[in-house]
């Protein structure tokens, strides 16, 4: 419903999947023309500390957050990435913009984010060589590092839980908000010079180990 409010459709897609990622990506070429614009934001960040009470952790859950945290970013990167190559370039020869989803537990994992922390650190890795390596086809990529925000996750905590996480930020002390998210997205699709970097939207936050 709230694809369709704004004139997009809503595809279920799993993007650690080669198949399902290039039907989603066939289907949303019929409805509205090949893709020159990518935003990953799939994502998943269960905790689980490397050695917990009841030993090692699951190497299969660590393995999960890695398929679709930067695998499935990676595998739609590379898919949006090869249909932009083959478009008639737009003006200054640009063909594409991906964007990807990192976190600044990149830089500040805490304990219990070993999986997750990896994952959007490999986000950030992947940015510049994709990056360099995409700038002959006129495709750019960049990523952004999120702090805390209101995502239906954390909006479904208690109101003084919210508040506590807000109060870490510096400024403006309050959870990030997904419009917020979006227009920092609407900047580098516009700004032609941003390629290859990796912006904290975080508030000046810097997390603490625990």
């Amino acid at each position: 419903a709230r694809a369709e409010a704004v004139g997009g459709i809503g595809i279920a897609c799993d993007v650690a999947d080669a198949a399902s990622a290039e039907a989603a990506i066939a289907r949303a070429a019929e409805a509205h023309g090949p893709a020159r614009i990518l935003v990953n934001c799939a994502g998943i960040a269960p905790a689980a500390r490397i050695v917990g009470r009841d030993g090692p952790a699951s190497l299969e859950a660590f393995a999960k957050v890695i398929q679709v945290n930067l695998v499935g970013s990676f595998n739609l990167m590379r898919l949006v990435a090869a249909g932009a190559a083959g478009l008639d370039p737009l003006e200054g020869g640009e063909r594409g913009v991906i964007v990807s989803t990192a976190s600044i537990a990149a830089y500040e994992g805490q304990v219990g984010q070993a999986a997750y922390a990896a994952s959007k650190a490999g986000i950030v890795g992947l940015t510049l060589p994709a990056a360099r390596e995409l700038a002959p086809l006129g495709i750019r990529v960049c990523a952004i590092a999120p702090g805390i925000f209101g995502t239906p996750m954390l909006l479904g905590l208690p109101q003084e839980v919210q508040d506590s996480l807000g109060a870490a930020v510096p400024f403006p002390a309050r959870l990030g908000r997904p419009a917020e998210y979006a227009d920092l997205v609407l900047a580098i699709v516009r700004n032609p010079m941003l390629n290859g970097e990796t912006i904290r939207l975080d508030g000046a936050m810097r997390m603490q180990a625990r």
